[in-house]
């Protein structure tokens, strides 16, 4: 376990190196670029490098589910050369915002070409819209952010397609690291709850199993049966940590904890990142801060 945290730390820290030395000022950044929140910000920023001015309409430590756009965000938009969104109805709020904005220019949707997961949430089907969580979704959406940068700046293609192939080298990285701490764990440890679904794209990918009260938008409620069951669930299956979610209230999980004896296992970055000098400053921070708190806590 020592081994794991140690290589983990060493990781986490050289990717911290990259993305500071990828995102350095932008004064003379001559591309404008909307992403509709933070993770997807970080991603256009290493892409983009010095060439793109970026705008996030959802900042760190801030829950896109519940986002209200507001007349500054429509003049942002109205002016960008390219709007990036996620897709799979993550940004419920994206369709009216460029209307009010009479945007008309290029939009990419990040997730073209991701598989979606189907998950039931309030006991309806629903696409999951939380792909950034597994690192092969993150390459497909590198190549879409490539994509429509060089097709508004062809004279920049060559530098986006660069950034993008050692931004892919950085994620082959941290995604063998990810596979091994998981690796360390024992099977009947890789549980864990959550303040809402947001991991399902990780679970599939990595083998860690979450729960959580209520769905995989943080406007949804969590009904009494639904906190029953999951109580019951911790007891029976000895879940050793439940986790918090940076944009979540915290007040059900402290319940859940009261009633089970489970542990406060830290906090995950769940839809947004921390804020720069933060534990999850950027997607790659993000994924490596997680999985350091999963493996720290399931692994005692």
């Amino acid at each position: 376990m020592t081994s794991i945290r140690s290589i983990l730390s060493c990781t986490f820290a050289a990717v911290l190196i990259a993305v500071s030395g990828s995102v350095t000022a932008r004064a003379n950044a001559s591309i404008d670029v909307v992403a509709t929140f933070s993770i997807l910000g970080d991603m256009v920023r290493q892409v983009g490098g010095d060439r793109v001015r970026v705008t996030t309409l959802v900042g760190p430590d801030s829950d896109a589910h519940v986002y209200r756009p507001t007349p500054a965000d429509a003049r942002a938009v109205a002016g960008t050369r390219l709007l990036v969104i996620n897709g799979l109805g993550f940004e419920g709020w994206i369709e009216r915002l460029t209307e009010a904005s009479g945007y008309k220019g290029r939009v990419v949707t990040a997730t073209d070409g991701v598989e979606p997961r189907r998950m039931t949430d309030d006991g309806q089907g629903e696409i999951d819209p939380h792909a950034w969580q597994n690192l092969a979704n993150a390459r497909i959406y590198v190549r879409n952010i490539v994509d429509g940068l060089a097709a508004i700046d062809p004279a920049g293609a060559d530098i986006y397609h660069g950034n993008a192939a050692r931004y892919l080298e950085e994620i082959d990285v941290v995604e063998a690291q990810v596979r091994e701490a998981v690796d360390s764990l024992p099977v009947e440890r890789r549980k864990v709850v959550t303040s809402h679904d947001a991991f399902g794209y990780l679970s599939a990918a990595y083998g860690i199993e979450f729960h959580a009260p209520v769905g995989f938008s943080t406007e949804a409620e969590a009904s009494a049966g639904d906190v029953a069951r999951l109580i019951r669930q911790i007891n029976r299956d000895k879940i050793p940590a439940v986790f918090l979610d940076n944009i979540s209230d915290r007040r059900l999980l402290d319940q859940i904890v009261r009633e089970t004896g489970a542990r406060i296992g830290g906090t995950l970055y769940s839809d947004a990142l921390s804020k720069e000098d933060g534990p999850a400053g950027s997607h790659l921070g993000m994924i490596l801060h997680n999985i350091r708190t999963l493996v720290a806590a399931l692994g005692d």
